[in-house]
Order: C-alpha cells, then sequence, then structure tokens
C-alpha cells in the first residue's frame, strides 16, 4: 500500500514538471521572436535592376564562400583576356595546402588544372583551390584581395572589403547583400559562356565524383545558380538566380541559423518576388529604386485628408529600396528622414498604406504622413513618414519591420 507521504511526492514531482512546461511554453515564443542581428536580404528583377524587396540590404556581414563568386569573377576575366586557358595549370604552395576545410587536400608542388579550379570553387566551394586560384592569378593570396577590393569598387560594390579569395573568417572582409546582388548580378551579364557553370551540382575529379551543397538547385523550380556560403560569423548564406515564364529574378540571403531555415525563407522571398514583378509589369506597383541603390528624384506635393483604409497593410506592402552610405550627409538636421514605405502608380493607395503604416508605430514617432510624386514621373507616388530625426526614422522602420512591414529609412532632400 502507497503512503501519503508518497502520493505527496508524486504530486509535488508533477506540479514541477507542469510549471516547468508551463514557463517553457512561455519563453519559446519570445525566443523565437528574438531577432537574427546577421539576417540580410534582397531579391531584384535582373532585367530590369528593380529592388523588389530589401531588409537589411545596406547593413555589414561576413561574406563567407560568397567571396568565391568574386575569385571566380576575376578568374573569368584572365580567361576572356587570354592571361590563362581552360587548360592552364595553376600551382599549388604551402600556403595553399595549409588552408582549412572545406578543402580539396592539394598539396605543395602539385597544380590545379583552371577548368578544375572553376568546378571545385563553384561545388566544392574548396578553400585551398580558392588560394592557388589567388597565387596564381596575383603571386599571392594578399595581393590578390587588394584586387579582388578594386575590382569590388569598380562594380559598384561600394561597403565591399576582401582580405582573402576563399571566404574564411577575417573580420576585416566584409560586404552587403546589396553588393552580394550586384557581383552576382554581374557575373551574368559580363560572363555569359561561364555562368552556367553556378548551375553544377556536381563534378568528378581525379576519378572521385563530388557533390555540392546548394538544394536550391534541385529544391527550388527555375533555379540556374549561384553559390551557398557559411562560416560560424555570417550564419549560412546564399545567392540564387531563378527563372519563372522569362522572368529572372536574383535574391540573396546572409544570416541563416541553418541551411534549410535559409533555404526555406529564400523560397518564400522569390515566391513573393514573382508575384511582386508580376504586380510591377501590370502598373499596380513600382519598384523604381534599382540595385545601385539609386535615389528617386522626389517634389513633396500638399496631400488631400487621410482616406480611410479597408485591406490589410501586408496586402499593400511595396518597397522602393534605395538607402545610401551618403545619404547621412544630406541630412544632418534633426526631421530630415523619413520611412518609406511603398511607391504606387495611384496617389490614394499610397496614402493609404502611409496611413496605415503610420498606426504601427509608437505615440512619440510623431512624424507626418506625407505622399510624394517623383520628378519627371507625374504617375509614381512614394508613401512616407516624413519629418523625423534619423534615430526616430530607424526605430520607426525597425518597429515596422517587426510588422511585416518592407520599409526603408530615407534622406530628405537627397538628391533633389
Amino acid at each position: 500500500m502507497t503512503s501519503p507521504s508518497s502520493h505527496r511526492s508524486h504530486a509535488v514531482s508533477a506540479l514541477l514538471v507542469l510549471i516547468t512546461f508551463l514557463m517553457a511554453l512561455c519563453i519559446l515564443p519570445a525566443a523565437q521572436a528574438a531577432p537574427n542581428p546577421r539576417y540580410a536580404s534582397i531579391v531584384i528583377d535582373t532585367q530590369s535592376g528593380a529592388v523588389l524587396h530589401a531588409a537589411n540590404a545596406d547593413a555589414t556581414r561576413y561574406p563567407a564562400s560568397l567571396t568565391k563568386m568574386m575569385t571566380l569573377y576575376l578568374l573569368f576575366e584572365a580567361l576572356e583576356d587570354d592571361t590563362l586557358s581552360m587548360d592552364s595549370r595553376l600551382p599549388v604552395s604551402q600556403h595553399a595546402a595549409a588552408k582549412p576545410p572545406s578543402k580539396m587536400g592539394v598539396r605543395p608542388g602539385e597544380t590545379v588544372k583552371v577548368e578544375d579550379a572553376i568546378n571545385i570553387l563553384v561545388v566544392k566551394s574548396a578553400n585551398d583551390v580558392a588560394a592557388v586560384v589567388a597565387e596564381g592569378l596575383a603571386g599571392s593570396e594578399s595581393t590578390f584581395a587588394g584586387q579582388m577590393t578594386d575590382k569590388a569598387r569598380a562594380l559598384g560594390m561600394t561597403h565591399t572589403t576582401f582580405r582573402n579569395a576563399s571566404g574564411l573568417p577575417d573580420d576585416r572582409q566584409v560586404t552587403t547583400a546589396r553588393d552580394m546582388a550586384i557581383l552576382a548580378l554581374r557575373l551574368m551579364q559580363d560572363f555569359p559562356s561561364y555562368y552556367p557553370v553556378f548551375a553544377k551540382t556536381e563534378f568528378t575529379w581525379q576519378g572521385r565524383r563530388y557533390k555540392g551543397h546548394n538544394r536550391l538547385l534541385d529544391n527550388y523550380a527555375g533555379t540556374d545558380g549561384l553559390k551557398t556560403g557559411y562560416i560560424r560569423a555570417s550564419g549560412f548564406n546564399v545567392a540564387t538566380s531563378a527563372v519563372h515564364d522569362g522572368r529572372r529574378l536574383l535574391s540573396v540571403v546572409m544570416g541563416g541559423f541553418t541551411a534549410q531555415s535559409r533555404d526555406a525563407h529564400m523560397s518564400e522571398l522569390l515566391d513573393r518576388g514573382f508575384a511582386r514583378a508580376e504586380s510591377v509589369a501590370q502598373g499596380d506597383w513600382i519598384a523604381k529604386a534599382d540595385i545601385y541603390g539609386d535615389r528617386l528624384q522626389a517634389t513633396p506635393t500638399s496631400d488631400p485628408a487621410p482616406t480611410p483604409a479597408d485591406d490589410p497593410i501586408r496586402d499593400l506592402i511595396a518597397q522602393a529600396a534605395y538607402e545610401h552610405g551618403d545619404a547621412r550627409t544630406a541630412a544632418e538636421n534633426a526631421g530630415a528622414w523619413a520611412v518609406q514605405v511603398g511607391a504606387f502608380s495611384d496617389r490614394t493607395r499610397a496614402r493609404r498604406q502611409a496611413d496605415q503604416a503610420a498606426e504601427f508605430l509608437p505615440a512619440d514617432l510623431d512624424g507626418r504622413v506625407a505622399v510624394s510624386s517623383v520628378q519627371g514621373d507625374g504617375g509614381v507616388f512614394r508613401a512616407q513618414l516624413v519629418d523625423l530625426e534619423e534615430t526616430q526614422a530607424r526605430r520607426g522602420c525597425r518597429q515596422l519591420a517587426r510588422e511585416g512591414v518592407d520599409c526603408v529609412v530615407v534622406a530628405m532632400g537627397a538628391g533633389q
């Protein structure tokens, strides 16, 4: 027969288990909702360069193996100008052989054929072969990294610095999602004959078959490249190109918690991007900003009284992402910043979007709703919350992002 004390002991244990479970339920949503400080993304239409989505697109991030896209860019240049051929052989140094994984295990004194090096960098993403390419083109990896940075500037990648050819950890090797999108786009445009290599999922070298890490090539219909990357500091990165119904989108996701969650998010962004691109084509939504962050030239206009909003804000999300680093110098005074939440072909829709966005902001962000038309194009209207200080604008945009509203912080008057 069980004693009363034993019953009490079991009851206390059960109560403790229940309390622990309930506490876990309370804590879990908060943990899931915690922001990811490494996250950034961008989606562009490759034909027009229009930005269809951007989140932290100009925030500094670590490129990881997306770096190898620039290594390949310079290698393709060398092939184009006949400095090298596909059959050229690149020597392996002690420096290259000593690189940590991922690697092929090449040894000092060996050589790697250029054609093999390209396949290895795209599919296997081997760090030792990246160093082999760097030394073969520039004599040393450090010299090559300088050339990579110079090329980045020439391509318009204004926030990127390279310190090595592979993407291995270096606090000084930084980029942005926008810059990586620019690089991927230029690979397509400048080297159309070499671009198909980014669709490879496997290759054979020295009698052994190697498979790649880019699962999107198999799992998202229409994907035809480009590159994945990971180091601990960066999280899981990927640059992806996909084609549906003759329309090509290019997207970059940085800072994924896992490869699986990164790929799932990329698939979601591409789905939304293709839907949004169709809206752009039909004139329902206007993406005037391009991949290089060029500004819309705007003239403030007098606004009609606010109109009631019947549709959910998520149905009206629209972004013209054109934040640029030089904007800070144009808006140093208080009240010279704005949060933009869309660009539309209809003034009423633009006003409605701005009104709805304002409802998500705390009372201390006392900016006013405004709609401005674009100079030289009277059919484009930007939805904005204006007269904010820079810190207010950035805090407001973060709040809107948490609510699922695409937005961008802009300097009032910049470029006008």
